[in-house]
Order: structure tokens, then C-alpha cells, then sequence
């Protein structure tokens, strides 16, 4: 089991009619390391809502033929999901989109609400049918319940926010509106730039902005909306400071793009700084320092750089092993296949290996394994996050403490599990030197969630749920 990726989005509003499909493909290349379970695009042509959505890669759900179909409009609103609540599924696919008595919507949603299923409980016993197990759809039937009794599309939006809890980045589009929202705790990133002929682009990441050319103009700030109309842009702020900041410390361990720029913090910067803590927190004998690709290299520079042990690249990412490749022979460890060891640099030295984080501690043990293998004499593995002790709500994919391989075992004890000869964690009091502030959540990390833990906690609750309507 290892840590997968967040959900990206991303919209584009042009004051005249270009070519927004385009924009969002680009773009959803930017985020596909944010999700790689299915993408699409929705666009708006003059108050027509046109859409392509399926399972895959970009690469593999749209082509040449398939941006070709899709009009032109001002328009348009992209997903690319990694599901933490629902089934993989077509019907899961983003943007969710939505036909009412008021108009059209097409929704994209990143993170997770930590109470989906009383939400969902309640709208259920009052009548309401969905059609997908994704909490994104209960986001998006509140939004327009409340939509049928107000003015515009914004202020339903509005009164929506408080009904939801968890972490939640929007795009939300109408006939008219392209609109931002990020929830009051701004556990995911959003932010948004602006490109030279006008366009407006909201993204999750600021490395999807430079993808289609747009220059970041600021983090979308939590608990605000966004409105991008022919009236140009407005802000919402009522949300605002109604809760304390509590941004996904994850999202710069490991989630983000190292190139980001998350809430004026850049990511790069951040792992940096999380290796020179491990360095003076965890230091060791070596001769090399090497990092596991690929979000555990920058860490490893930053270890390097403030320990003064050489830093060298010892592992190979093989980068075209996407999300469905399958070994044919189960005998085969496919970490072998996904990462190799550059047996010249490793053999006979003492290695500091740099990882994110460990979950079940089973990758890890291999590519322990990989390194020896190659000769390495001593492998003492460095982690750039605190150990993993609490079930995360609020998008990242660890929902029990059964999986948590730090829950039920010491450092030393999982050292030689994984046959490492040491191992160290980032102290989670030392989290703040990543931002450098205590803006953030760690509640994976110290159990100090900043909502109410939900009565129901696992994953795949609304499928369970559903298979036992089945039976009877």
C-alpha cells in the first residue's frame, strides 16, 4: 500500500469565445500526478454544456479527434480524479454535471467532505436519487437545492458552505459564471492567474497555470469565492476567517509538483527543508545521500546540503510505467521494473536513503532490498514526514490504522522489517520548518483533526452500503 495522489481541477474563463478545451487539456497534463484514475472536460458553448469523461490516463481518454469535437466556447471546467470516496467507476468521472430548473452546472471537486455520509443519509430519506457513489455529488445537489431559492449561482454556493465539512477546492460552472471555492480551513490548494489575451485560469496548482501560459496572480483564500463573469471578477468573502487555516501539510511532503507555489510557499523549498531537518534530527555515518523518486530527491538534497555527505542519484524511475501496467509473471517485483539501482554509485558505500513517507512499509522494504542487492554495505533510510499513526477525512487515501505499519511498530522494529540498518522520521513538532508557519493540518500525522471525526470512516462506505441494499 502506498500514498496516492489527490484529485486535480481546473477551469478557464475567456471574455470572448477561444479555444478552452485545448487550455484544459494542457492543464490536466499539469495535474496528472494529482489523479490518474480518469479525467474530462466540460465545456461551455454560449449556455451549451458539451462534455468528454472516462477512465484513463489524459493520454488515453482524449485525442486529437476527440479535442476536435468538443466547440470552442469561453468557457470550461476539467478534472483528473484519484477516487478517496467512491467506486472506480465512468459514473464517478469529473465534471459532475447537472441539469436544473435554474440552468446547467458542471462541478469539480478536489479533497474530501468528512461528513459525505450523514449528508448523504439525510438527502436520501428526503427523496434524493443519485447516481454516483462520490461525495461530489452531494456537494453538487446541495448546491443546487439551495440555487432553487436564491438569487444566483453564487450565493447558493454560499449557503451551501455551511452545510459542508471536510476539505473541498471547487470549480463550478453555469450558463453564464465560472466560480471558484475553496472551504474555510483551505485544506486543499486552489489559486488562479491570468493569461496576456484575458483568459482567467483556476487551477489547483500553480504549475498548471505556467502549463497553458497564465502568470499566477494568488492562492484562492480559504473559505473564499470566486466569481469570473463578463462583470470581470468578484470576490466573496464571508466564509473567509470564519476557521483556523489548516492547509494539507502533505500536499508539500508529497502531493503537490515540485515547480508549485502553494499559499506563497514553494514546494521545492519545502522538501529542502524537511531533508536539512532530518540531517540535523537524524543524522548518520555515510558516504552517500540518495533520494527515492521522485518526491523524496529534494529532501534528499536538502539532507546533503546540511549534513555535508555527498548527494548523488542512485535510483532510475523507469517515467513510462503508467497506472496500468500489470506484471504478466506475479513472481516479478515490480519495483524492479518501476525503479533500478545504478550499481556504480551504490556498491560498497554506506547509504542515506531519502523517502516521503512509509505506510505498510512493504515498497520500502524492497527498494531497501534493490539498493543491497546493487552492493550498498549499509542502507539507513530517512523519511521527510512524521510516521503515519491516524486515519486522514479529508482526501488522503489512508482510512484505517490497520494499514498504518508506525501504529503497531517502533522505528528500530520497522527498521529491521524492511531491512534497513537505521531509521529516522521527521519529528512532527519540526513540520512548521517546511512552511515556516503552523498553518497547516497533520492529523495523519498527531491525531489533532481540526473537524469532527466522522461515525463512519471507511473508504468505500456508500459502495458497501449499496451491495448490502442488493442482497436483500
Amino acid at each position: 500500500m502506498s500514498i496516492h495522489e489527490e484529485c486535480g481541477v481546473f477551469g478557464a474563463y475567456s471574455p470572448t469565445a477561444t479555444d478552452v478545451a485545448n487550455l484544459c487539456y494542457y492543464g490536466m497534463f499539469a495535474l496528472q500526478h494529482r489523479g490518474q484514475e480518469s479525467c474530462g472536460i466540460v465545456v461551455n458553448d454560449d449556455g451549451v454544456f458539451v462534455s468528454h469523461k472516462d477512465l484513463g490516463l489524459v493520454s488515453e481518454v482524449f485525442d486529437g479527434e476527440t479535442l476536435s469535437k468538443l466547440p470552442k466556447g469561453n468557457m470550461a471546467v476539467a478534472h483528473t480524479r484519484y477516487g478517496t470516496t467512491g467506486a472506480r467507476s465512468r459514473s464517478n468521472c469529473q465534471p459532475v454535471e447537472v441539469n436544473h430548473q435554474k440552468g446547467r452546472m458542471a462541478l469539480a471537486h478536489n479533497g474530501n467532505l468528512s461528513n459525505a455520509f450523514e449528508l448523504r443519509n439525510t438527502l436520501e430519506l428526503s427523496g434524493a436519487i443519485f447516481h454516483t457513489t462520490s461525495d461530489t455529488e452531494i456537494i453538487a445537489y446541495i448546491i443546487t437545492r439551495e440555487r432553487l431559492i436564491t438569487g444566483s449561482i453564487e450565493d447558493a454556493l454560499s449557503k451551501a458552505m455551511y452545510s459542508l465539512d471536510g476539505a473541498y477546492s471547487l470549480i463550478l460552472m453555469s450558463a453564464q459564471k465560472l466560480i471558484c471555492a475553496r472551504d474555510p480551513h483551505g485544506f486543499r490548494p486552489l489559486c488562479y492567474g491570468q493569461k496576456e489575451d484575458g483568459t482567467y485560469i483556476v487551477a489547483s496548482e500553480s504549475c498548471a497555470l505556467s502549463a497553458v501560459g497564465a502568470k499566477l496572480i494568488r492562492d484562492v483564500e480559504p473559505g473564499e469565492i470566486i466569481v469570473f463573469s463578463k462583470k470581470g471578477v468578484e470576490s466573496k468573502t464571508e466564509h473567509c476567517n470564519r476557521m483556523p487555516k489548516k492547509l494539507c501539510i502533505f500536499e508539500y511532503i508529497y502531493f503537490a509538483r515540485h515547480d508549485s507555489v502553494i499559499d506563497k510557499v514553494c514546494v521545492h523549498t519545502a522538501r529542502m527543508n524537511a531533508g536539512k531537518v532530518l540531517a540535523r534530527t537524524s543524522p548518520v555515518d555515510a558516504d552517500l545521500v540518495i533520494g527515492v523518486p521522485d518526491s523524496g530527491l529534494d529532501a534528499a538534497l536538502g539532507y546533503s546540503r546540511e549534513s555535508g555527505i555527498p548527494y548523488e542519484i542512485g535510483l532510475i524511475k523507469n517515467n513510462y510505467i503508467g497506472r496500468t501496467f500489470i506484471a504478466p509473471d506475479s513472481r516479478l517485483d515490480k519495483v524492479k521494473i518501476k525503479l533500478s539501482a545504478i550499481e556504480e554509485v551504490v556498491k560498497d558505500k554506506r547509504i542515506v536513503l531519502i523517502d516521503d513517507s512509509i505506510v505498510r512499509g512493504t515498497t520500502s522494504g524492497r527498494i531497501v532490498k534493490l539498493l543491497k542487492d546493487a552492493g550498498a554495505r549499509e542502507v539507513h533510510m530517512r523519511i521527510s514526514s512524521p510516521p503515519f499513526l491516524f486515519p486522514c477525512f479529508y482526501g488522503t487515501d489512508i482510512d484505517s490504522k490497520e494499514n498504518l505499519i508506525a501504529c503497531s511498530h517502533s522505528a528500530p522494529e520497522i527498521a529491521e522489517i524492511i531491512g534497513a540498518d537505521s531509521l529516522g522520521y521527521l519529528p512532527v513538532e519540526e513540520l512548521h520548518a517546511l512552511t515556516g508557519n503552523n498553518e497547516y493540518c497533520s492529523a495523519c500525522f498527531a491525531g489533532d483533526y481540526p473537524t469532527k471525526i466522522p461515525e463512519v470512516t471507511s473508504k468505500d462506505r456508500f459502495e458497501k452500503r449499496l451491495s448490502e441494499i442488493n442482497k436483500e
